[in-house]
C-alpha cells in the first residue's frame, strides 16, 4: 500500500472520529462564514449599485426634464424672436409706407407750392382795376373770400307764368289762398294755381385753377370798334417780330373789356406775358398793352341746396284762349290788386301753350329774364 492511500485510510477514518468530524464542521463554519461575508459584500455591492442606479435614473431624469425644458424655452425664445423679428418687420413695412406717404405728400406739396406761386405771380401780374372807396361801410363778419352771383336758367312749362312781387308777403299771400280765379271779361274767366319756385343753389364750390399754355390776357385796351381791336391786336400778335405766332382765335370779354388771344403753339404765350407790357399800333397811334397769363377753373367740388324765392310765384294751368300780350296783361292787372291778395309786381313773365321759355334767376337782378327757343 502506497503513502498515498495510507493518508485517504487515515483522512476517511477521521472523518468518521468525532474530532474528523468537528474538524470538518469547522471547516464548513469558516466557509459559511466567508460566504455570508461574500454575501453581505454582494449585498451591499447591489444596494450600492442600486443606488448608483437610481442616482443616475433621477440624473438622467432631472437632465432629460432640464434638455425638455430647454427645448421648450428655446422653442418660446425662437416664438419671441420671430414675433419681434416679424414686429420689426411689420414696423419697417408700415415705416416704408408711411416714409412713401410722406414722400408723396411732400412732393404734393411742393407742387402746391409751385403752384401757388406760379398763381401768386400770376395775380401780380392780373388786370389792372381801379378801385373807388364809396363810402359804404359792412360788419366785419359780413366779409366773404369768394363771391358768387347766381345764373339760373329754369325751363317753363306751357302755359304757366312767373311773377315777382315787390313785397315777400304778398307772394306768401298769393302761395296761401293757392287757386286764383281771373276775370277774363265778357263773363269768362279761368283758374289758375300758384305754387312756389325751388331752385337748384350751389352752397360750395372749390375751383382748381392752373395757368393756360396757350392763351393770354390782354387788358388796358382803348376805346374802339370792337371788331377793329380785335383784327389789330391779331395782327401785332401773329408777328414774330412782335413775340408772337400764328393766332388760333381773338375773342372779346365784355364784362371785363378785356382779350383772350389764343395761339397754336404752347410757348408763346409764356413769353408774351414776361414781357407784359407791348406796344400796339391802333390807327397810327401806339397804345401800350399789358399781356397776362390767362387762368383756366376746373370745378373740383360742387354741393348745392334747394332754395325757394321768397318773392317769386309760379302760376299753372293757364289755358291758350287768347293771345300772348292780352293774357299777360289781364293777369297783371289781376294780381296788382290788393282785393285779390296781390300788390306791385315787379317782373312778369307769361309762357303760353305751344311755347317754350327759359326764366334767368340771377341775384343782381332779381327779376326773372327771359331767353326764349
Amino acid at each position: 500500500m502506497s503513502s498515498d492511500e495510507d493518508f485517504s485510510l487515515v483522512t476517511d477514518k477521521n472523518e468518521d472520529t468525532i474530532e474528523g468530524i468537528q474538524a470538518l464542521i469547522k471547516d464548513y463554519q469558516k466557509k459559511y462564514s466567508v460566504i455570508l461575508e461574500e454575501q453581505e459584500d454582494l449585498k451591499v455591492s447591489i444596494k450600492e449599485r442600486q443606488e448608483m442606479t437610481q442616482k443616475f435614473k433621477e440624473r438622467t431624469e432631472k437632465v432629460m426634464e432640464g434638455l425638455k425644458k430647454d427645448q421648450i424655452s428655446f422653442k418660446e425664445q425662437m416664438a419671441a424672436e420671430k414675433a419681434k423679428l416679424d414686429a420689426l418687420k411689420q414696423e419697417d413695412c408700415e415705416l416704408m409706407e408711411e416714409l412713401q406717404r410722406l414722400q408723396a405728400e411732400l412732393e404734393k406739396e411742393d407742387s402746391q407750392n409751385a403752384q401757388l406761386k406760379e398763381r401768386a405771380h400770376v395775380f401780380s401780374k392780373m388786370p389792372e382795376k381801379n378801385f373807388v372807396f364809396s363810402g359804404k361801410t359792412g360788419k366785419a363778419d359780413d366779409a366773404e373770400e369768394f363771391e358768387m352771383k347766381p345764373h339760373i336758367r329754369y325751363p317753363m312749362e306751357e302755359g304757366t307764368a312767373l311773377i315777382t312781387f315787390e313785397e315777400e308777403d304778398v307772394a306768401a299771400n298769393i302761395l296761401e289762398k293757392r287757386k286764383h280765379k281771373v276775370d277774363l271779361g265778357a263773363e269768362c274767366h279761368i283758374t289758375v294755381e300758384a305754387q312756389p319756385v325751388h331752385l337748384m343753389m350751389p352752397s360750395l364750390v372749390e375751383i382748381d385753377t392752373d395757368i393756360c399754355p396757350h392763351r393770354v390776357l390782354v387788358s388796358n385796351l382803348p376805346k374802339m370798334d370792337t371788331e377793329m381791336l380785335l383784327n389789330k391786336l391779331e395782327i401785332h400778335f401773329s408777328k414774330s417780330k412782335h413775340g408772337g405766332g400764328e393766332v388760333d382765335s381773338c375773342h372779346f370779354l365784355p364784362d371785363s373789356g378785356t382779350v383772350v388771344i389764343a395761339f397754336v403753339n404752347n410757348n408763346i404765350a409764356e413769353d408774351l406775358a414776361l414781357t407784359e407790357h407791348h406796344k400796339v399800333d391802333f390807327n397810327k397811334n401806339k397804345h401800350i398793352v399789358r399781356v397776362t397769363p390767362f387762368v383756366n377753373g376746373k370745378i373740383t367740388n360742387l354741393e348745392t341746396r334747394t332754395s325757394m324765392c321768397p318773392r317769386t310765384v309760379l302760376l299753372t294751368g293757364i289755358p291758350d284762349v287768347m293771345d300772348r300780350e292780352t293774357m299777360q296783361d289781364m293777369l297783371e292787372i289781376h294780381f296788382q290788386k290788393n282785393g285779390n291778395g296781390g300788390g306791385e309786381i315787379e317782373a312778369f313773365l307769361y309762357n303760353p301753350v305751344g311755347q317754350q321759355t327759359l326764366a334767368l334767376f340771377g341775384s343782381a337782378a332779381p327779376e326773372p329774364g327771359e331767353e326764349e327757343e
